[in-house]
C-alpha cells in the first residue's frame, strides 16, 4: 500500500526544513572556526591550585595567550577526583573556549565506579597529550623506614597503624597504593585529598605516614621527604638512587601517567586541530621543554587521533589492573 499523500508531504516538508536550517547555520559555523579564537579561553583544572596539573596548565596558558593574543583564564574546579571539573567541560558549549586539563584518572575511574556523569572516551575530544610522569612513593624524613622493604616490614609489624595519601579516590596514586597493599600483603588505609598539594602538606607535616605523589608536585619538597620507590619502566634521571617498583619485585607499576587537553566531544574538528597544532608548537619551544623538565615530566605532543588511540589502549590496561586489585569506589 502506498504512503498517504498527506503523510508523504509532511515528511518532505520536514526534511526540507531541516536542510534549510543546516544550510543557514553552516556559514555561522564556518565563520566561528575561521575566527577562532576571538574571545578569552578558559582552562578548567579539576584540582586545587599549586599541584603539578595546575602549574603546567598555567605555564601553557600563558604561552597560548602570548601566541594568540587572547586572554587564557585558569579556573580551578576541584572535587571528586577531578570528576566535577571534567563534568563541567563535558557539558560546556562545544566552541573551543572551555578546555579541560585532564590526567590519567579520567580513564581509570570507569573501571572503579558503577556510574559516571560522562563517558571519558565518548564525551570529550582529545586535543593533545602535553606531558607524562611517574609517581614517587614517599615517607616523611623522620620515618624509620629507609627503604621500601623496611617500610613494608614496619607496616606488617604494626597492622592498622600505617596509611597512604593520594590526590583523590580513583587516582593513579590510589591505584598504586592498593596495588602495594595487595602485592605486599599490607593493610595501609587510603587517605584521599583533593589534589597533590594538600597531600604534600600533610606528608611533610607528618599527618600521614606515606603517600604516592607525582614527581612534579613532590620535587619542590623532596629535601623534606624520603623517596622509597618510583613507578614507571625506568629510574628517573633526576633521582638515580630511587629504584623502580619493578626492580624491587612488584608488578603493574610500569605505566606512566599523562596530562592532556580536552574539549567537549561535539567541538568542530577544525577547532580541535587548530588548538592541537598550537599546543604542539608551544611544547617544542626551548623554554617549554626546560619547564617541563624541571617539573620532572616528559614532554608530550602528537595528534588528537594519536592521543585518542593511546587513551583507549591505556583504559583497557588499567581496567585489568583495577579488577585484579579489586578497587571499587
Amino acid at each position: 500500500m502506498s504512503m498517504p499523500i498527506c503523510r508523504r508531504a509532511c515528511i518532505v516538508l520536514l526534511s526540507t526544513c531541516a536542510t534549510l536550517i543546516l544550510a543557514a547555520q553552516f556559514p555561522t559555523i564556518v565563520r566561528a572556526e575561521a575566527t577562532y579564537p576571538s574571545r578569552p579561553i578558559t582552562l578548567i583544572v579539576p584540582y586545587p591550585a599549586g599541584g603539578a596539573t595546575d602549574v603546567l596548565a598555567r605555564f601553557l596558558g600563558s604561552k597560548l595567550q602570548e601566541s594568540w593574543g587572547q586572554s587564557v583564564v585558569i579556573q580551578n574546579k576541584p572535587g571528586a577526583s577531578g570528576i566535577i571539573g571534567a563534568q563541567y567541560v563535558a557539558q560546556a558549549a562545544p566552541d573551543g573556549y572551555t578546555v579541560l586539563v585532564g590526567v590519567t584518572s579520567m580513564i581509570q575511574q570507569p573501571a572503579m565506579m558503577s556510574t559516571l556523569p560522562y563517558d571519558p572516551l565518548k564525551d570529550f575530544a582529545p586535543v593533545v597529550q602535553t606531558a607524562s610522569t611517574s609517581n614517587l612513593f614517599l615517607v616523611p624524613l623522620d620515618s624509620p623506614a629507609k627503604s621500601l622493604k623496611e617500610f613494608v616490614d614496619l607496616a606488617k609489624a604494626n597492622p592498622g597503624q600505617y596509611n597512604f595519601g593520594s590526590w583523590g579516590p580513583g587516582s593513579s596514586a590510589h591505584i598504586h597504593g592498593e596495588l602495594l597493599n595487595q602485592q605486599a600483603g599490607l593493610d595501609l588505609t587510603h587517605i584521599p585529598f583533593q589534589g597533590s598539594a594538600p597531600v604534600m602538606t600533610n606528608l611533610v607535616g607528618g599527618q600521614i605516614s606515606s603517600a604516592f605523589v607525582d614527581i612534579p608536585s613532590a620535587t619542590p619538597q623532596l629535601k623534606s621527604l624520603r623517596a622509597l620507590a618510583v613507578t614507571g619502566p625506568q629510574r628517573i634521571p633526576s633521582l638515580p638512587d630511587v629504584p623502580t617498583f619493578t626492580e624491587l619485585g612488584y608488578k603493574s607499576f610500569e605505566p606512566r601517567g599523562w596530562h592532556g587537553l580536552f574539549l567537549p566531544a561535539a567541538t568542530p574538528k577544525p577547532i580541535v586541530q587548530k588548538l592541537s597544532a598550537e599546543i604542539n608548537r608551544i611544547l617544542k619551544l626551548p623554554d617549554t621543554e626546560e619547564k617541563i623538565k624541571t617539573l620532572g615530566m616528559i614532554r608530550g605532543g602528537g595528534t588528537p587521533e594519536e592521543f585518542s588511540a593511546a587513551m583507549r589502549t591505556d583504559a583497557a590496561i588499567y581496567a585489568e589492573i583495577i579488577k585484579a586489585a579489586g578497587i571499587k569506589l
